[in-house]
């Protein structure tokens, strides 16, 4: 229903699923459903809601990158570079380090808080395997190279 463009009646069956109690052979897929639901309600700018059903994955999946992603990015809205830089790293680590997009917004979060030396190490680690990412050399290392020289 999401794709289709239908994202009301998609929220209305994913809000369902929120009472649902967490069984293990339900586990995965309550999973899915809390976050596509956390992510429509990111974009629909209700963060309270989104926080509560992110934190519900956490508890019965600590592992879970996305979730962590996530709540970066709700904190990255509240302007909360610290707890941002905690989650994002959460999620970096999570992926093995290999995710770019968490990777840019770990260095950029490092940036913001004035933590060169992490930002410049997060840039090289992700411009070792993603050696094409768009913006990050010249959004994050070239600037925090620049103030660490300053």
């Amino acid at each position: 229903m999401q794709l289709l463009k239908q994202s009301q009646r998609a929220k209305n069956q994913l809000k369902r699923l929120v009472k649902s109690t967490w069984i293990l052979e339900e586990g995965d897929y309550l999973e899915r459903c809390w976050l596509l639901l956390a992510d429509i309600y990111i974009q629909a700018s209700k963060l309270d809601l989104a926080n509560q059903l992110l934190r519900r994955t956490l508890t019965f999946n600590r592992s879970c990158a996305k979730a962590f992603e996530y709540l970066g990015y709700i904190l990255e809205k509240e302007q909360s570079f610290k707890d941002e830089a905690l989650h994002f790293e959460s999620a970096w680590k999570l992926t093995n380090k290999s995710n770019g997009v968490v990777g840019h917004k770990l260095a950029l979060c490092h940036l913001k808080s004035k933590q060169f030396t992490d930002a410049i190490d997060i840039c090289q680690a992700v411009l070792a395997k993603h050696p094409d990412h768009p913006r990050i050399r010249k959004d994050v290392l070239d600037k925090a190279l620049s103030s660490l020289r300053s």
